[in-house]
């Protein structure tokens, strides 16, 4: 198919990566308020908001250093030979604006935004931002019926609450999103647990309500092909979200995240696990915890671009599925 070329990404031979405004992978900017906005199948977003963190902060900074990052993206996946670019029309939404000043006031943005996004027919794939981002984008692609969810994270953010009644951080999102409905936890797949812990909290409220929990030691025995196989067949036929925590990742590969837990996959397995959602019902997705205070060398940020773009092409072949 030939793509209107407002919607094709500006190529590295027409204008060096180094130089020009830098949105998403290069895409054309088109926020909400903008004539074409109802045309965009797939919408990048930023979410720089890191209100929800409890050690060291600075995912706030994420969706603009993954911009920087995603201009080194070019047009066809080297691996899948997808070109996401060719098949459905992408755009950069621009940035949801947070209230740093009002945790609350800022998730109620969130979801007000993404609900517009939604409302468009516009399938987000979202550059964060802390993980409590997830949240409010859950609530507002899941206001009528649960979602299942395969979960890339070193931790389950299952947790309750933080500091005595703390109940809204970026280690309770899926806690809050399984009590609101928003998750079908026999649908939902967390992949890659590890670390030390303060308690088993959030792995008995997993078992509780029947979220399945593959720990890093599994996921290593196992290999990716095997646990992938196990996540797409819970996740079915139906809706389902992806959330991709960059401390996913070793921190010998992606350094600049405030959680970073030692024994994680490595690079080339962070992207083969993305590829092997080839199939899955993706309605929206998401790249979040990247800290460019404590990146080198913008390595994670060019890691967290590479997932991105391999979310993008999944997601293309979801798109395309639904007709």
């Amino acid at each position: 198919m030939t793509m209107d070329p407002f919607f094709v990404p500006v190529s590295g031979f027409d204008l060096p990566r180094f130089a020009g405004v830098a949105s998403f992978m290069r895409l054309p900017v088109v926020t909400p308020d903008h004539p074409r906005f109802a045309e965009v199948q797939i919408g990048l977003v930023g979410a720089p908001w890191d209100g929800g963190t409890t050690n060291r902060p600075g995912p706030r900074h994420g969706p603009r250093a993954l911009r920087d990052a995603s201009t080194m993206i070019r047009a066809e996946n080297g691996a899948t030979r997808v070109r996401p670019f060719e098949v459905v029309r992408c755009a950069d939404l621009g940035d949801v604006g947070p209230n740093p000043a009002d945790l609350m006031d800022s998730l109620a943005r969130m979801e007000a935004y993404y609900a517009r996004v939604r409302a468009a027919g516009i399938v987000p794939l979202t550059a964060g931002g802390d993980h409590l981002c997830s949240l409010p984008i859950l609530r507002a692609l899941a206001k009528d019926r649960p979602l299942g969810m395969i979960h890339f994270d070193s931790h389950t953010d299952l947790f309750h609450s933080y500091f005595n009644g703390s109940m809204y951080t970026h280690g309770t999102p899926f806690r809050r999103a399984v009590e609101e409905g928003l998750l079908d936890p026999h649908r939902v797949t967390m992949i890659g647990i590890r670390g030390t812990a303060y308690d088993r909290e959030d792995r008995d409220f997993a078992d509780a309500v029947g979220i399945r929990v593959v720990a890093i030691e599994e996921f290593h025995a196992r290999g990716v092909a095997d646990v992938m196989a196990e996540a797409r067949e819970r996740a079915g036929q139906g809706e389902t979200y992806v959330s991709y925590d960059i401390d996913f990742i070793d921190p010998a590969f992606a350094p600049g995240t405030g959680t970073p837990e030692i024994g994680g996959p490595n690079s080339f397995q962070a992207l083969q696990v993305v590829r092997a959602l080839a199939g899955v019902r993706i309605v929206g997705a998401d790249v979040v915890e990247v800290s460019p205070p404590f990146d080198v060398n913008g390595a994670t940020a060019y890691m967290g671009a590479s997932v991105m773009f391999e979310l993008l092409c999944v997601m293309a072949g979801a798109v395309l599925a639904e007709g």
